[in-house]
């Protein structure tokens, strides 16, 4: 056993503590791991307000990278020295949901059996199973996945929640296709991942760029008017509703005759004609 400063949420909504808290020599499945950085999460404050169950005191953090510096008996794959980031959701591997290659929705994810304490010897609840807002935390042997040692720890913490949760959500829940235009709503952690993920996959077409980016849109012409798309027409630009001086264009345009459009003629010269010859082209 060791000891170790970390950050601990004792009652709710009470202001959190930096406590001396004691961390067990890892079991069978089990390993340690030296904290090399961790994010602030949202969720660490729901664990503070007691948002996600009543189980003080909470050891917050959950965000975070580290050095394995000891295993427990059983662990293969992993070994002191390694860098990696913790994953609060350890898979069984076992169950109908990771058979059919749905590990998110595992049904039996797992974390360290033993329980790290404060120095009075009462048992912490790590957030996410984690608790990483400490010098070391123990966790299961699984919820370390290895990665590049030279990557920087800050970068490669983010992993672990805001990273994967937004392109989790994007890939897996919202099962965003190649093609299909979405909405990207915030600016945290999380709202980047969803964006940087989507964006990865060639799906995001992002309306502030689409000008000064076009390899930001998902597929050739993506979003072009559904006028331009008919067969034996003249491809068009992009939807004139993303271009205020497109849809001026359009707005002058009526009450002049096809010839007229076709032309380029300015002057109305007669009423405004049906939608489907006002948006002829010459092919």
């Amino acid at each position: 056993m060791q000891q170790v400063k970390a950050v601990v949420a004792r009652a709710k909504g009470q202001p959190v503590t930096i406590e001396t808290i004691n961390i067990p020599d890892p079991g069978p499945g089990e390993a340690v791991v030296k904290v090399r950085a961790c994010g602030v999460c949202h969720t660490d404050l729901h664990y503070r307000e007691g948002g996600i169950n009543d189980d003080f005191p909470f050891l917050l953090g959950h965000e975070a990278a580290g050095v394995v510096e000891s295993v427990g008996d059983g662990v293969t794959g992993l070994e002191p020295g390694d860098f990696v980031v913790l994953n609060w959701r350890a898979v069984c591997g076992n169950c109908r949901a990771c058979h059919r290659g749905e590990p998110w929705y595992c049904f039996a994810t797992h974390n360290a059996t033993q329980k790290m304490t404060l120095e009075d010897g009462t048992e912490l609840s790590p957030a996410l199973g984690i608790g990483s807002f400490a010098e070391k935390t123990l966790v299961a042997a699984g919820q370390c996945t290895k990665v590049d040692p030279s990557a920087r720890a800050a970068a490669v913490g983010l992993l672990g929640c805001g990273v994967m949760a937004g392109l989790g959500a994007a890939i897996n829940t919202g099962n965003v296709s190649r093609g299909k235009s979405v909405a990207v709503i915030g600016c945290g952690g999380v709202r980047d991942g969803r964006h940087r993920g989507i964006r990865a996959r060639g799906r995001l077409e992002d309306h502030r760029r689409r000008h000064r980016r076009p390899e930001a849109r998902a597929g050739p012409r993506h979003g072009c008017h559904r006028h331009h798309q008919l067969e034996g027409q003249r491809p068009g630009r992009c939807d004139p509703g993303a271009d205020r001086r497109q849809r001026r264009r359009r707005r002058d345009r009526r009450g002049r005759s096809p010839g007229d459009v076709e032309a380029g003629v300015l002057r109305a010269t007669r009423r405004a004609p049906s939608s489907s010859s006002a948006c002829r082209h010459r092919t």
